[in-house]
């Protein structure tokens, strides 16, 4: 066990801190009998189901990425399996947010939701839960193609700019997921829960470039097909997981349309089953369609729009300048020019400066607690950019250490003080100046005093790339804030603990083999005394004995349930004939 620990512990130290904040213990003892009796259900129906629908690679993924049919797999275990293709695993306490779920899957770390949904929602729920994240995203990544493109995606994810609105969803879901799932929470709570997630849903936002990256993981990841359109097979994690929507997207009933870069503008509702799915003809044609998304996203594109975009995002982003000056806080302001193009901009709170990923020494957030700020651009009557300036050039303009400087951008920027040194890029560019007792004005306003310190000028033409995060993840320890809305652990009732005894007694019975007629006639008469709307224990006892009187007995109170409780009849006949037709299974 030690050797599964120590790579856990690996995977989790090369992390930067503010995605481990959100990995939390599986705690695999939270487990109840009940919770295993829910996964094996599923699972076992799912494989026969699935067997003929899913991507091929789906029952071998089970075996490769070590989840087995009969437990709850332990993260661990799957790591201890996932290393041997490059991937790991950990736990999250429910939904994260969506910059910090795609850099996980950018470094190639599946998170799970150690959390299993409850019985009354075995069929589905909109709450990420271990059956969902384990039996649903990790068989396929076992497709060194599929893997691919889920790194990809990650990668150019993480980097996606979000907007204040994709913050208020990704709240208001997690909220509603989470009470969902918590027993006996009041239905009124859940219904305004449901009511402020269908409100933010039907407001006529823009798409942000996050939401159509979560569009285009929703179409492919979690909801997609692929193979022929005649005939297209299982890969989306969603329907791998949902044993009544896996059946029903196969149907007439639901549209099948073919993948395409469209799909980053189609949105969806996670409260009801899709109305139509995207079929990808092969894994390998995915990143085709995401390579052409991700020439529109500003981390390519840069410009005025990708800064304004990091504005309105009210969080961390980045802009680098070309000399590959990357400067990274919470953008608030810019001016531009009548050409669109930026001249200045300022941040607000900590900001760092870095080159190439790298945090330039000296000008991390401690430096620049208070934001940062600078203008961008030519000089007036100077056709050379400072950025192309040779030391000759720089000499020739007063552009040098212990000079006093006096000068003015084409956009009317003017900057005023002392030259005390400069930091160059790796080609000798000239990446930033910094002068004291500085005066920097535009018009009648004043950008910055001396009284505010040393002034750091970037130096850079143009905005050629602007992303979401920091440039690097070491300056930000703390760059995506944890939910306040916490997981709800309820306390059991003494019922309940009676009731968890005796799924635990009949999964030792199958477990060891070790049990007589009168084991079994006793449980079974304490759950129709005691429990007589339970239908799962019931399936699983008519398991161990459908070829005995006591399994006719069994079976007939199963019938009984099935006329008293029609909302579950498709539940318990799927559970009969899977003991009825004896498949094989892993």
């Amino acid at each position: 066990m030690e050797p599964i620990k120590n790579h856990s512990e690996e995977v989790i130290k090369r992390l930067p801190f503010h995605l481990k904040q959100f990995i939390v213990p599986q705690d695999y003892e939270q487990y109840t009998p009940i919770n295993q009796a829910v996964w094996r259900y599923v699972m076992r129906k799912n494989i026969v189901r699935l067997k003929d629908v899913a991507h091929e690679s789906y029952i071998e993924g089970l075996k490769k990425t070590g989840i087995d049919v009969n437990s709850i797999p332990s993260i661990y275990g799957m790591n201890r399996i996932l290393k041997d293709i490059g991937w790991a695993a950990v736990a999250v306490d429910g939904f994260i947010p969506p910059n910090a779920f795609m850099e996980f899957q950018a470094n190639k770390v599946l998170v799970i939701a150690s959390d299993i949904r409850q019985l009354e929602h075995i069929e589905y729920t909109p709450a990420p839960d271990i059956i969902h994240e384990a039996s649903g995203h990790a068989p396929i990544i076992a497709s060194p193609d599929y893997a691919e493109f889920l790194r990809r995606l990650g990668e150019i994810g993480a980097k996606a700019i979000l907007s204040k609105y994709d913050i208020d969803l990704y709240e208001a879901v997690r909220k509603l997921s989470i009470l969902k799932e918590a027993p006996g929470v009041e239905e009124s709570k859940i219904l305004a829960a449901e009511k402020e997630v269908n409100i933010l849903q039907n407001q006529h936002h823009e798409f942000s470039e996050m939401a159509q990256i979560r569009n285009m993981q929703w179409w492919s990841v979690e909801y997609g097909l692929v193979g022929s359109m005649d005939n297209p097979k299982i890969y989306g994690a969603g329907l791998l997981s949902s044993i009544g929507e896996s059946e029903w997207c196969m149907s007439n009933k639901v549209e099948k349309i073919p993948y395409t870069i469209d799909v980053a503008k189609k949105g969806f509702d996670i409260t009801k089953p899709q109305p139509q799915l995207y079929v990808t003809p092969d894994f390998a044609y995915l990143m085709e369609v995401l390579e052409e998304f991700a020439n529109s996203l500003s981390v390519r594109k840069g410009g005025y729009k990708g800064l304004q975009k990091l504005i309105d995002s009210r969080t961390v982003g980045t802009i680098e300048l070309s000399t590959g000056l990357q400067i990274s806080g919470v953008f608030t302001k810019l001016i531009l020019n009548e050409d669109r193009e930026v001249v200045y901009f300022k941040t607000d709170g900590p900001t760092a400066l870095a080159y190439r990923d790298k945090e330039l020494v000296g000008h991390g957030i401690e430096t620049h607690q208070h934001g940062y700020s600078s203008p961008l651009g030519m000089l007036k009557s100077v056709n050379l950019p400072i950025e192309n300036m040779t030391p000759v050039d720089l000499k020739a303009y007063n552009l040098y250490d212990g000079q006093r400087l006096s000068f003015e951008f084409e956009s009317g920027v003017k900057v005023e003080g002392l030259n005390i040194t400069g930091i160059r890029n790796v080609k000798g560019k000239i990446m930033v100046i910094q002068l004291k007792d500085c005066t920097v004005t535009y018009g009648e306003d004043v950008l910055f005093k001396p009284e505010y310190g040393v002034f750091d000028m970037a130096i850079g033409n143009e905005i050629t790339s602007a992303f979401a995060g920091a440039a690097d993840s070491s300056s930000f320890p703390n760059l995506y804030s944890v939910s306040e809305t916490k997981t709800i652990k309820v306390k059991k009732t003494k019922k309940e603990i009676a009731l968890e005894n005796l799924y635990q007694r009949v999964r030792d019975f199958r477990t060891f083999g070790e049990f007589s007629k009168d084991h079994l006639e006793a449980v079974f008469s304490s759950l129709k005394e005691n429990y007589p709307d339970d239908w799962l224990l019931p399936l699983e006892l008519f398991e161990l004995t459908s070829d005995t009187p006591l399994g006719l007995k069994i079976k007939n109170h199963l019938e009984y349930l099935i006329k008293i409780k029609p909302e579950i009849t498709h539940l318990i006949k799927s559970g009969i004939e899977l003991v009825e037709k004896a498949p094989t299974y892993l």
